[in-house]
């Protein structure tokens, strides 16, 4: 047991992305969370998964990864009721990237279904329903990947702007027991502003 860990800090934008993925996974579908580096897309699912007790494994995606690994990835999340988190899916070579469509469609079906087994690759693997996939993506970079329509409409796609980081700055220094933490959080945003030109 690793005790109270940290927690992000809710903004309207990790609201807003808490929505989506749960209706996603309501819904029987992935989620496709996309947007600039840095915005929070994999910790904000990560975060999810803590406040709901799920475990998630994030895995970073390569052009090198081929679609046995991705198969047994997706055995093994489904028989096991994980969440699984695709870092930079969109890396992945459109060949795997076609194969993976028909091995998630096999997941999202089961759930549907209310199936107790599926098969996913040739193997017959018991299902937990509550397994779901999350994958994220940085559009617009070199070596990327346009995925393919059928694996899209698997995914429920959600754009993740740059998040308000005063308001954070604000609420960790509040947490910390700061008293003069709103004028403290605009100067801070400002300094770091200044460092990042």
């Amino acid at each position: 047991y690793l005790g109270n860990g940290p927690r992000l800090v809710i903004t309207p934008l990790t609201d807003r992305v808490y929505v989506t993925a749960t209706q996603a996974l309501n819904l029987k579908m992935g989620c496709a969370p996309a947007g600039p580096a840095g915005t929070g897309k994999t910790e904000t699912t990560k975060d999810l998964a803590n406040a709901l007790a799920k475990l998630i494994y994030v895995i970073n995606c390569s052009p090198e990864m081929d679609y046995q690994g991705l198969g047994n990835i997706f055995k093994g999340v489904a028989s096991s009721g994980a969440w699984v988190c695709f870092d930079e899916f969109n890396r992945l070579i459109p060949e795997v990237l076609s194969v993976c469509t028909v091995q998630f469609k096999a997941v999202c079906d089961g759930i549907a279904a209310d199936a107790v087994r599926i098969r996913v690759e040739g193997d017959e693997i018991t299902l937990d329903p509550t397994c779901g996939a999350f994958i994220t993506m940085n559009p617009g970079y070199l070596g990327r990947s346009e995925l393919p329509e059928g694996l899209k409409a698997l995914f429920r796609p959600m754009t993740v702007m740059v998040p308000d980081l005063i308001l954070i700055c604000e609420n960790m220094l509040m947490a910390e027991g700061f008293g003069t933490a709103k004028a403290l959080a605009s100067k801070f945003y400002c300094l770091y502003s200044l460092l990042k030109a």
